[in-house]
């Protein structure tokens, strides 16, 4: 049987707006909308985002920009600043790189993670904690995350419950969860599709799982297989490839602060050969060894070698991480570990040379 994923959705609130209050405390709690110039109601162009405060209006991204000036005209209007958001991007991908390893980034705030690797929900939702304030100590801003069997139902899962939300569904929770959601909350049916459907007297995902085949492809011709595959809870599709992978990584929690170094390197062995089985499952192999401590106060450490030659033994891969910890290693309380194999070598990473013979 093959094993259920765990996938992680991520988005962050009202990015570009949070970006603008965080940098000017002064706009906290009023309506900031992000977009074109309004020109006091003539503009042209569209709203890119805009606070919870501005929703309250109607005000959406997408929206003529013109239209939200007539609805909130007292808004705080700011045109987008795209190297300050993209730079902001840059140290939450970094972040959800160095705490999860596997990512899917598919725009400036929003990523899916894949923490099959945490084994239960029960751990990944303490993994996403951890992701989310660690994205609010460093920079300062709050994100919706939702936890899942497979990408399309974990992105469905981060809409429930914004701003600042975790929302998990199980596996036995899946059916329950879509039956009552309107058709529109599944990713891809737009305006004109849900009120096709509605008019066919299709208004939830129940309702579409109990339709006939060959109804649905009247209205989405092939596309009806896989709707009809999502609205049954049968999806399980992953992280799509974006490339080759450069690194793996495992982290773990301790529920109370760790002062022993033997139960930290258990943990920390134990990650080795969780990584390693993953590295031979992708045939692939890792020069650099890394090692990351978190502290009580969210002081993080970090530290690395990098091996004359890429392996994937685990006997050299423990002994590289024992080496690492020992030069670290204090008697500070620890709160969190993590493991990262990187440099990470696709094809023949043995291959002889002339000094081999």
């Amino acid at each position: 049987m093959t094993e259920r994923k765990i996938i992680l959705h991520l988005d962050m609130d009202s990015f570009y707006a949070s970006v603008e209050i965080r940098d000017n405390p002064a706009l906290s709690g009023l309506p900031v909308v992000v977009g074109a110039d309004p020109m006091k109601g003539s503009g042209r162009g569209v709203v890119s985002t805009c606070s919870y405060e501005a929703r309250v209006y109607g005000i959406h991204s997408g929206m003529p920009i013109s239209q939200a000036y007539h609805l909130c005209p007292d808004a705080i209007f700011i045109r987008p600043d795209m190297e300050s958001y993209a730079r902001v991007s840059s140290t939450i991908m970094q972040i959800l790189t160095d705490m999860a390893g596997e990512i899917e980034q598919v725009s400036i705030d929003e990523a899916f993670l894949d923490l099959t690797a945490d084994q239960s929900y029960e751990q990944a939702a303490q993994h996403a904690s951890e992701i989310k304030r660690a994205i609010r100590d460093q920079v300062g801003l709050t994100c919706s995350i939702g936890i899942a069997p497979s990408r399309i139902y974990a992105k469905m899962a981060s809409e429930q419950q914004k701003p600042d939300g975790l929302t998990i569904i199980q596996p036995s929770e899946i059916l329950s969860f879509l039956s009552p959601l309107p058709v529109r909350s599944i990713p891809g049916i737009g305006k004109k599709s849900a009120q096709v459907l509605v008019n066919a007297g299709i208004r939830t995902i129940g309702d579409i799982s109990r339709c006939d085949i060959q109804a649905l492809q009247e209205i989405f011709g092939s596309h009806a297989v896989r709707l009809l595959q999502i609205s049954r809870g049968l999806d399980c599709e992953g992280l799509r490839e974006t490339g080759k992978r450069k690194s793996v990584s495992r982290e773990h929690t301790f529920l109370k602060d760790s002062v022993s170094p033997e139960e930290i390197l258990g943990f920390m062995h134990e990650m080795v050969l969780l990584l390693c089985r993953e590295l031979e499952e992708r045939d692939i192999y890792s020069r650099t060894i890394g090692i990351r401590i978190r502290y009580t106060g969210f002081i993080s450490r970090t530290r690395s070698v990098t091996l004359i030659k890429p392996t994937r033994e685990v006997r050299i891969i423990e002994q590289a991480i024992d080496g690492l910890f020992a030069e670290m290693w204090d008697q500070t309380p620890v709160r969190l570990i993590g493991v990262r194999l990187s440099g990470l070598v696709h094809s023949d990473p043995v291959q002889r040379s002339l000094s081999d013979f």
